[in-house]
């Protein structure tokens, strides 16, 4: 029977994202089984449930989530979690590349991976990690993106500050040559360039995560 390989998301852009990534980067995403939480908090608490229903230390579960406005509350939740669920020598803080955490060897435990957005070092969100993928000649339109979004009256706009990323992104998409596209087909139609850094080094967490060897180093 194949392993498990479970990853946990807030949202349907998460979701689709992450779907188009691995499309790229030629990561067998048909076998990943994405979990769709709709939510922070419904993730939070699907952690353990998440890693209970795993049966073999082959298993892998991967927990990707939005720093939001504070990256270490964030990160800390989730390793409160991870550490009721019984795994140990989990780090201060999350690592540049992700976090990949190997089963306690006197487990059954599986392999836990945790990714915050948008690059496990800031402060954001997808939207803030989509940013990084905005296409060399596209630089211009996207600053009068920005711009324009920075420009809307205090008394008209409709989303707080901290949704501003969100705002920006969505609107650049829409000037595109197909207006509107969601972000994982954004990536397929070539809108977002997933072939920059950024987006390789969250491919290299989801392939050393769920398709390396089951005592892969918790380092990676």
């Amino acid at each position: 029977m194949a392993n498990l390989k479970m990853l946990l998301v807030e949202g349907n852009d998460d979701e689709h994202v992450v779907y188009h990534i691995c499309r790229n980067y030629g990561i067998p995403a048909t076998v990943l089984d994405i979990r769709n939480q709709q939510g922070i908090e419904r993730l939070l608490a699907n952690i353990r449930i998440g890693i209970e229903s795993a049966s073999d230390a082959g298993d892998a579960v991967g927990i990707l989530v939005d720093a939001d406005q504070n990256l270490q509350n964030r990160w800390q939740a989730v390793r409160d979690q991870l550490a009721a669920a019984g795994y140990r020598e989990l780090p201060d803080r999350p690592n540049r590349a992700g976090v990949i955490i190997a089963p306690p060897a006197d487990t059954l435990l599986p392999r836990a991976g945790v990714w915050i957005m948008p690059d496990n070092q800031n402060t954001g969100y997808l939207e803030n990690f989509l940013r990084s993928m905005v296409p060399a000649d596209q630089q211009a339109l996207f600053q009068h993106a920005a711009d324009s979004v920075d420009g809307i009256p205090p008394s008209e706009r409709r989303f707080s500050p901290v949704d501003a990323p969100k705002a920006l992104i969505h609107t650049w998409l829409a000037w595109q040559e197909d207006p509107g596209r969601p972000f994982g087909t954004a990536i397929t139609a070539g809108f977002l360039n997933p072939n920059v850094a950024e987006a390789e080094t969250f491919a290299a967490w989801l392939r050393n995560l769920f398709f390396a060897a089951a005592n892969a180093n918790a380092d990676l």
